[in-house]
């Protein structure tokens, strides 16, 4: 196997493992309150994070005072932000519809990068624009009869890739690059911080929790969130920016076939038209940020 076919595999599976955490936090969400379960999912991967962090001999950062503020809105956003409103969407949508939101993140991100930071959206990019928001709407399209709830947990999952999209452009500010193990452990710090006051506000150890909940919190800190940071940052070094976006197609099509296998969820029109059109989006995406 060559090195670049490796980076692929690498990348397949990083993308696979993001996928997962949707049904993860499905499961999760259905016996947790949604900051008890983001703080656990910090508290058990920092202390991986730290080990890696002292094994690789990755320097601590120590940024000024813009850069530290900048690092602390990241964490607010991309992590805490990000867990807590995915947990609390989940709990009134499916783990399908979830997954095609989800989707949308690099579309989103051109979005926000254009809003805040005034850049001229060339016609390529208004396309990427128009697929995601037709998937999203055709997402919307609730069947006569249905619950009224999933808008509500559509709309909050939405948040939370708001809140990824800050900080990915928070990111692209920082002064002084930091390493991603580095960065990796600060945004879980962060978050384990941000999460704890509310977690313990929440009371969740007053009533008896599924061990299911308990299982799929530490899966989602130890696999995706500490293996897939190692699998994405392994095939990253091995391929292209470009044909490494690409693979985050991977996750919102992952999500929903394990929504199906592993939840029994209905995989209806709605939810193979939004993610064709999500789909459709990331690749022209990626075409117009090659060119």
């Amino acid at each position: 196997m060559s090195d670049k076919t490796l980076g692929y595999v690498y990348l397949a599976l990083a993308m696979l493992l993001v996928g997962s955490t949707v049904v993860a936090s499905k499961i999760a969400a259905g016996a947790l309150p949604p900051f008890t379960a983001t703080a656990l999912r910090f508290a058990l991967a920092l202390p991986c994070f730290l080990v890696l962090l002292r094994v690789s001999g990755t320097p601590v950062p120590r940024p000024g005072r813009r850069d530290g503020a900048i690092l602390v809105l990241q964490g607010l956003a991309g992590t805490a932000g990000y867990t807590a409103l995915l947990m609390a969407g989940l709990r009134a949508t499916s783990a399908a519809d979830a997954g095609v939101i989800l989707g949308t993140l690099p579309v989103v991100a051109t979005v926000v990068a254009m809003a805040l930071l005034g850049e001229r959206p060339r016609p390529m990019l208004l396309a990427t624009i128009a697929l995601a928001s037709a998937g999203l709407f055709v997402l919307h399209r609730q069947p006569a009869g249905t619950a009224a709830g999933s808008m509500s947990g559509n709309t909050l999952v939405f948040g939370a890739v708001l809140c990824e999209a800050c900080f990915i452009l928070l990111n692209k500010r920082l002064r002084v690059a930091v390493p991603p193990l580095a960065l990796s452990t600060l945004m879980s710090a962060i978050g384990l911080a941000a999460s704890l006051p509310f977690a313990l506000a929440e009371a969740a150890w007053t009533a008896p929790v599924a061990s299911s909940a308990l299982l799929a919190v530490g899966y989602y800190a130890l696999l995706p969130t500490v293996g897939g940071f190692l699998l994405w940052y392994a095939g990253t070094a091995r391929v292209g920016a470009t044909e490494a976006a690409l693979f985050t197609a991977l996750a919102p099509v992952a999500a929903l076939l394990l929504a199906a296998l592993l939840l029994g969820e209905p995989v209806g029109w709605r939810q193979l038209a939004g993610i064709a059109f999500v789909l459709a989006a990331v690749g022209a995406l990626a075409f117009a940020n090659e060119r």
